[in-house]
């Protein structure tokens, strides 16, 4: 690709930076949440949408097909398109207005670019697949949301969550190739997640399925840091490598990153703008791969998921006594086991033990409303998660 065609086609994209700093993960807690006016036929329809429509199969399809680039073979745009337009686009236009998002524009913009020929076909692969990804995780949220706002109606709450399950099935062979890489066991949380909200149904429990949520959809996030900035398998560390051998190849790997990225950025732009932006920049097509910085990246990563969790901390403060207070321990602790391995190297095994323990005890504390232990532990989290931003600049 011309560094002129590249930036043509990527034009529109640097707008994601801009347009995906309003889409902020706007889940804590049963009740909370803007709820989405709806009426009866609008919920009838997307039922009937999602009974007409396999979208597993669709995007395995559109994939099969983009992955001939792989091999030399050529790609049929016309029938990637099509699928694309017919089976896959609805739901991409359905988040986009939900979450303030640009994702058909990227894909379209990318199918069409592989077809004129200004974009390389395996790059055009990489940002059809990552950016479905992020279509189906933020499904898999819209589930979670719709869920909330039919609390109290079983039948419907369950069939809500059955239908986040089958888009967490889309997703699960991306978190199985992060468990082979770094020895975590995301695949197990996550269906053992499920199966507590699955369990908070049946109970009634709301604060049950709002812990429950926070640990299916932080550990999808935590899926998406280790596909991107975590060392030494994210694609910040195998772009830079791969520079030093074939820029072309380097490039298909840094597109993956950019993609994989945008399904956290909102997240951390919310609290960390600098860094979050900072690893946008990185990941940028027009940022040249021979200058990527994986070390660099994977720094920001760790001061931005750490202010995140300063935050979440600051929010179960403020609301002490209430179920948010318990949710939002629970997503600093999260946050803190995201960048678990980056913080053991960084502070040393005990400092990192014993602030991953500290971190469980406070939830304990918010759940039993234990304000004196609260306010002693959180202390010496937030001393520690303070000592790390340093560490990592």
């Amino acid at each position: 690709m011309k560094k002129r065609q590249l930036k043509a086609v990527f034009a529109m994209f640097l707008l994601a930076g801009g347009v995906l700093a309003g889409c902020g993960n706007t889940e804590k807690t049963a009740g909370t949440e803007k709820k989405v006016e709806k009426t009866e036929e609008t919920e009838q329809a997307e039922k009937e949408e999602k009974e007409e429509v396999n979208y597993g199969e669709a995007f395995k399809e559109a994939v099969t097909e983009l992955e001939k680039a792989k091999t030399g073979e050529k790609v049929d745009f016309d029938k990637v398109t099509t699928i694309y337009t017919t089976k896959l686009q609805p739901l991409v236009q359905k988040r986009d207005a939900e979450f303030q998002d640009t994702l058909d524009q990227h894909i379209t913009t990318a199918l069409n670019a592989g077809k004129d020929g200004s974009m390389a076909p395996m790059v055009v692969k990489q940002l059809f697949d990552k950016l479905m990804q992020k279509v189906f995780y933020t499904t898999i949220k819209h589930e979670f949301t719709e869920v909330e706002e039919h609390w109290g109606n079983k039948e419907e709450v369950k069939e809500e969550v059955e239908e986040a399950k089958e888009f967490y099935a889309i997703l699960q062979s991306t978190v199985e190739k992060r468990d082979a890489a770094y020895g975590t066991n995301l695949v197990d949380t996550i269906n053992g997640a499920f199966s507590d909200i699955e369990s908070a149904v049946e109970k009634g429990d709301a604060l049950a399925f709002a812990l429950g949520k926070q640990v299916v959809d932080k550990t999808l996030m935590k899926t998406f840091y280790l596909a991107t900035g975590a060392l030494p398998h994210g694609y910040a560390s195998k772009t830079a490598a791969e520079a030093k051998e074939n820029a072309e190849e380097a490039k298909v790997e840094q597109a993956e990153g950019w993609a994989f990225y945008q399904s956290v950025y909102p997240y951390m732009k919310k609290h960390a703008a600098e860094e979050a932006d900072y690893i946008l920049q990185q990941f940028d097509l027009q940022t040249d791969v021979k200058t990527l910085d994986p070390v660099a990246i994977n720094k920001a990563f760790i001061r931005g998921w750490a202010k995140v969790a300063l935050h979440e901390y600051e929010e179960s403060e403020e609301n002490w006594g209430q179920d948010k207070s318990a949710v939002t321990a629970l997503e600093g602790a999260l946050f803190i086991d995201m960048i678990g391995s980056d913080l053991k190297a960084l502070l040393g095994e005990q400092a990192f033990t014993t602030l991953n323990d500290q971190a469980h005890k406070y939830l304990e504390a918010a759940k039993a409303k234990n304000k004196e232990e609260g306010e002693k532990l959180l202390k010496q989290i937030e001393s520690t998660l303070q000592a790390a931003i340093e560490k990592a600049k």
